[in-house]
């Protein structure tokens, strides 16, 4: 079977179902603890019942089996059971249906044991759950949808309990289609197939293609599962959040939307308004850690001319603008870089020098070369962007993968990552099949109030599947974006003009060496959200992510207006916390302690909002655990994921709370707050405490903290608890 390892054997069970031998039975399989159970029958009848909601599915070969087999295995995913039936359509055929061992998902797969028209998809789903409500993706980025139907990506349903299943192809991405259409059996109901897309019209001997469903009690559980699922059997390992420059540290963009994007300061031309564009930020104390060069930087059209907005001519530097050449420039620079590409021009000399397909290179050769030119330079990301339409190959059944392959594989053999812009669903999908793509554009260009919930819907899809979302250029004096791209955990770069860079807001997101201080996930529309958007009640969004340090789980919340309603209501036992909470609205720095089950309601125009950013309707709050000790420990007052693991590096409550503070190279000191009931007793324990204050009315206490070592990267530990406890403590 394609894609599958480790296979053991333990049992067969085989029913002949033609001539003299004809079956009469069906074949079932169980796994007793998510309740997913698969019946295979002789006619070819197949169905699978759940644990959730008495949620049931159910298809047809349209032939009887000539053989059904029973086995048991381990891929990946998990250990598993699977049916296999052998059938005879258009040549001989194998379809599979596999049930695995503490998870709710089903692989299905099919495998052409002789080539035949590519006409007869598995599975075909006559019969499934009636979810009140879907969405899926499509189009340029992946934009979500509630009203349509993508054909290359997820299809999502589910009703407003927040059950869910999810159905999607498992392998061959770029030529993959799930479509709906009437079904013959039930007239008013429309079969879902998944299969290859039905351009390709006939597929070859042992061609093989997998479909995976899952299904789960919640929204983000079931993209939880399902992507996990995909990227395991794909062999994909995410990486993690500050694991290369691009998710690590604050970067600098130049396209579109970006101040030099096709423009630099006309007394200094490119080169020289770049490095100065450096240079600010150094002086400022918020050093970049990487800079972006767009489609700028290369000779493009038939004229090879760095103007044009045609294809590239040839993937160098252009020389009017870096004489000395990429790796001269990036020699000045002394940061890595990330480059940008686009498709091939019809008038580049590639075009005889290597393998074409469509608008992109199908040679390895090129992918090499292209790859040492880059790593020589200290390019450490290369950019792929116009993948929904400018940069595909020729579709059929090989050149889409080896286009996305050669280019995958030449690149980490020299130790660069690659994100994709302007991807199609498929290429979301696509990504869990090499490790070294790990950022990914979710929203248009130019960040702004119009695509935040693009964004966060997108990134939804990106964060299942284990790359990290990117949401595009914009200023540092934009408060509100500034703080939804430091939620998403993934990259945060600005555009600003020379002279314009706001410190002060840049260090409300990144260490004084640049380090960004960011949530272990991205954050993504909770399931409220998706239901109340699926409703079409144009109610405010709410997204949350968290920092996660095992007995303790932190959450960050994200509220905006989308029409009149400026309040937002949510639950701790919503976001993940099941304990007594304590809710922090960042920007009116009130506090409301709750039980987990309580509801608490926030507004999202508030004056001193209306201080910290000249744009109404939207809040952020910090929702913490009240641990053992009865404290909520609120971390760095001055960031705004005031808990990420770049800065808090433990935390720990087993009646006391313990935490431990990391500080980058010149900074003398951080301050951390928290909610107690009585004034907490703060021992350092690694360090040293400066002032410290307890607002009794507020129950809030604030301590400076200094580290260890203050000419080097430091650290300090506290011990914090709450008088209460000094004689349990003892």
């Amino acid at each position: 079977m394609r894609s599958v390892s480790g296979y053991m054997w333990r049992a067969a069970l085989v029913l002949c179902a033609s001539g003299l031998f004809g079956a009469t039975a069906p074949v079932s399989i169980t796994d007793p603890s998510t309740g997913i159970g698969v019946t295979f029958k002789p006619d070819g009848e197949y169905a699978i019942s759940t644990g959730i909601a008495g949620w049931k599915f159910s298809g047809n070969l349209a032939q009887p089996p000539t053989a059904i087999v029973v086995r048991e295995g381990s891929d990946s995913v998990a250990a598993y059971q699977e049916i296999v039936a052998d059938y005879v359509q258009e040549g001989s055929k194998q379809a599979s249906i596999r049930v695995y061992s503490g998870k709710p998902v089903v692989l299905f797969n099919v495998k052409y044991l002789d080539a035949a028209s590519n006409t007869a998809a598995f599975p075909k789903l006559a019969s499934y759950p009636g979810a009140a409500h879907h969405v899926s993706y499509k189009g340029q980025f992946g934009k979500y949808s509630f009203d349509d139907f993508g054909s290359d990506g997820p299809w999502v349903f589910f009703d407003d309990a927040r059950n869910t299943f999810i159905l999607s192809p498992a392998s061959d991405f770029l030529i993959s289609a799930t479509t709906r259409s009437s079904s013959s059996s039930q007239s008013q109901s429309q079969e879902i197939a998944s299969g290859i897309d039905s351009r390709i019209t006939t597929l070859p001997e042992g061609f093989a293609h997998s479909t995976i469903l899952v299904v789960e009690r919640g929204i983000n559980q079931a993209f939880e599962t399902w992507g996990s699922a995909l990227a395991r059997l794909q062999g994909k390992v995410p990486v993690a959040n500050d694991a290369e420059p691009i998710l690590a540290k604050l970067g600098y963009w130049t396209d579109n939307g970006a101040t030099y994007y096709y423009k630099y300061e006309p007394s200094l031309g490119y080169e020289k308004t770049l490095l100065a564009v450096r240079d600010e930020f150094l002086k400022k104390g918020v050093p970049l850690g990487y800079m972006q060069l767009d489609s700028w930087f290369y000779p493009k059209g038939a004229n090879a001319d760095w103007k044009k907005f045609d294809g590239i001519y040839e993937y160098v530097a252009d020389k009017d603008l870096f004489p000395g050449g990429l790796k001269a420039f990036q020699q000045q620079l002394g940061i890595p870089m990330v480059t940008h590409s686009r498709w091939i021009d019809p008038e580049s000399p590639y075009h005889s020098r290597y393998r074409m397909s469509g608008n992109v290179v199908v040679d390895p050769v090129y992918w090499g070369t292209v790859a040492s030119y880059l790593h020589d330079a200290r390019v450490l990301t290369y950019e792929q962007d116009w993948l929904d339409e400018r940069a595909q190959s020729a579709f059929n059944l090989h050149d889409p993968a080896a286009f996305m392959d050669e280019m995958a594989q030449a690149l980490k053999e020299q130790k660069l990552t690659i994100q994709y812009c302007m991807p199609l669903p498929r290429h979301y999908l696509q990504s869990t099949r090499y490790e070294n793509v790990t950022t990914i554009r979710t929203s248009g260009d130019r960040f702004g109030r119009d695509k935040w919930d693009e964004f966060l819907y997108d990134s939804r899809l990106a964060s299942a599947l284990g790359v990290w979302p990117w949401s595009d250029v914009f200023m540092s004096d934009e408060l509100d974006n500034l703080l939804l791209s430091t939620l998403s955990a993934g990259p945060v770069g600005v555009g600003d003009r020379i002279g314009s860079v706001n410190r002060e807001n840049l260090l409300r997101v990144v260490r004084a060496d640049g380090v960004i201080v960011k949530p272990d996930i991205p954050i993504v529309p909770t399931d409220q959200a998706f239901v109340e958007d699926a409703q079409n009640l144009k109610r405010p969004m709410l997204a949350s992510a968290y920092t996660d340090f095992g007995t303790l789980k932190a959450f960050y919340v994200l509220a905006y207006a989308r029409g009149p309603e400026k309040t937002v209501a949510f639950t701790p036992a919503s976001l993940g916390l099941h304990t007594r909470a304590y809710v922090f609205d960042y920007f009116s720095h009130k506090g409301t302690v709750l039980d987990p089950d309580k509801t608490f309601i926030g507004s999202l125009a508030t004056e001193s909002l209306e201080k910290e950013s000249p744009e109404k309707g939207y809040a952020y709050f910090i929702v913490v655990p009240l641990g053992q000790s009865g404290i909520a420990f609120l971390g760095d007052r001055d960031q705004f994921v005031s808990l990420g693991k770049q800065r808090i590096s433990q935390l720990s409550d087993n009646g006391t709370v313990r935490v431990t503070i990391r500080f980058a190279h010149g900074e003398n000191s951080r301050t951390v707050h928290g909610y107690s009931p009585t004034a907490a007793v703060i021992t350092p324990i690694k360090g040293k405490t400066g002032v410290s204050t307890y607002d009794s009315a507020a129950h809030r206490f604030t301590v400076s903290v200094l580290p260890d070592s203050p000419d080097s990267n430091g650290s300090a530990e506290l011990e914090i608890r709450s008088p209460r406890n000094q004689v349990t403590q003892r």
